[in-house]
């Protein structure tokens, strides 16, 4: 249903973009989460079809940006200045719902999930 890809490894500073696919229908909601090195997973950035609204966690606000194909049916994040803390596997996750605000960082919303792309940056 959803397949990530575009993880690799960067310098401190540098610029990475994942992609999500997803297939087989159109989710109303798309979001982006990881996990680091010995951490608990964790919100990124979330797009909601209903308003059409983006929210992004503190840490990467400013700095990472998440947008969505409707004709290709992808979501993207394009992370700039990215710095060795960001070093996580990347998850794309997607609901056929409408989250209220308030869910939409928690992983329980979300009822498919891609396999997860590994992005390791260097200091």
């Amino acid at each position: 249903q959803l397949q990530a890809s575009g993880g690799g490894l960067v310098q401190a500073g540098g610029s990475l973009s994942l992609s999500c696919a997803a297939s087989g229908r159109t989710f109303s909601s798309m979001a982006w989460f990881r996990q680091g090195p010995g951490k608990e997973r964790e919100f990124v950035a979330g797009f909601r079809r209903r308003p059409s609204d983006t929210h992004y966690a503190r840490p990467v606000k400013g700095r990472f940006t998440i947008s969505r194909d409707d004709a290709k049916n992808t979501l993207y994040l394009q992370m700039d200045r990215l710095k060795p803390e960001d070093t996580a596997v990347y998850y794309c996750a997607a609901t056929l719902g409408n989250p209220i605000l308030s869910s939409l960082g928690r992983s329980m919303t979300y009822e498919y999930w891609g396999q997860g792309t590994l992005v390791t940056v260097s200091s």
